[in-house]
């Protein structure tokens, strides 16, 4: 039987798996992958406190977010670490690429991964990072109006991450992930020749270190990228994890990922199948996921979402997508 590690390896790279690869959390439950994130933020400079009904977190950033306690989880911006450009030169970026932060990720893909793929949590790529450091509503007018910093920006976040990828690597990581979310329900948060100019660079630069150093790439991004999957495939994107697989049309997403081998990493679809509570349905969505990825050489990696609660699913719910995955995971 094939191990956990290359079935995984072999759906990324479409290169006949016996099986799906699977990656769902729970007791009980089939796991071929063991992830691990930067631990300890060497010098980090977070903190948290409470004024009145708000909670404030400084981030190893450097922004500030606030909440309302006991309502949202995560918050927003109040005050962005570069609230002004003249702040550029001298802020400093988090020494998150310091080997120090990668200990406990090479204990645990030393001692206590095994057979399984082994994946580093990145903190994002550069859009997700410098949205936060503007502010996403300035950052966007930066795009437009102050090209010059905004590419300065983009540079050094760009090579914080490399330094990190390197160290992912080093570590014994098998791929990395990050999430950036870069689409609405029906289109791209910015124009497509916006993003391959501004981005599809930095893109290349951070998937090329990563196959550099033996690793694949694995993306999350929620929202209608249908526009880039061609340019993320040609940077070197391994994965693509989306939430919603059924917004593009499973035989049309299908078509494209298949031609492009770019293996899909998903669960059954958040929004229109999964939170039916119907349970013939979401039998019948899991199975069509492995005949459409997972046949024809493989390129599927079935998994759970993590905020059952938050899309108004129940326990069984999920666990009669994770049954049928299961059980019709076998390719051969």
């Amino acid at each position: 039987m094939m191990p956990p590690r290359e079935t995984v390896q072999r759906n990324l790279d479409q290169t006949c798996p016996e099986r799906i690869g699977l990656n769902f959390g729970g007791e009980g439950r089939l796991n071929d992958m063991w992830g691990c994130g930067v631990g300890g933020t060497h010098g980090s400079r977070e903190k948290v406190w409470t004024e009145g009904q708000f909670e404030f977190h400084l981030d190893v950033w450097g922004n500030v977010w606030h909440r309302i306690i006991g309502m949202s989880q995560a918050g927003e911006i109040f005050k962005p670490a570069l609230e002004d450009w003249s702040q550029l030169k001298d802020y400093q970026l988090p020494d998150l690429a310091n080997p120090e932060n990668f200990e406990r990720c090479r204990e645990v893909f030393t001692k206590e991964a095994g057979d399984h793929y082994r994946l580093g949590s990145l903190p994002g790529f550069p859009f997700s990072i410098c949205r936060y450091l503007r502010k996403m509503e300035v950052y966007f007018q930066d795009l437009v109006l102050e090209r010059e910093h905004i590419d300065e920006l983009h540079d050094r976040v760009t090579e914080l991450l490399e330094k990190m990828i390197v160290q992912f690597g080093k570590a014994g990581a098998d791929g990395v992930f990050f999430c950036e979310d870069w689409g609405t329900q029906e289109r791209l948060l910015v124009s497509p020749p916006m993003w391959r100019e501004i981005y599809k660079p930095l893109f290349a630069r951070l998937c090329g270190t990563a196959h550099q150093n033996g690793m694949h790439v694995l993306m999350h991004s929620c929202g209608y990228i249908w526009e880039i999957i061609d340019d993320l495939a040609e940077v070197g994107v391994n994965a693509l994890q989306f939430d919603q697989p059924a917004l593009y049309g499973l035989e049309r997403l299908a078509g494209k990922l298949k031609g492009l081998k770019v293996c899909l990493y998903s669960p059954v679809d958040i929004q229109r199948v999964l939170p039916t509570g119907r349970k013939t349905d979401i039998v019948a969505e899991a199975r069509r996921m492995v005949e459409l990825f997972g046949g024809g050489g493989g390129g599927l990696i079935a998994k759970n979402y993590g905020d059952l609660h938050g899309i108004g699913v129940e326990d069984e719910w999920d666990q009669w997508a994770y049954e049928a995955f299961v059980q019709h995971k076998d390719l051969q």
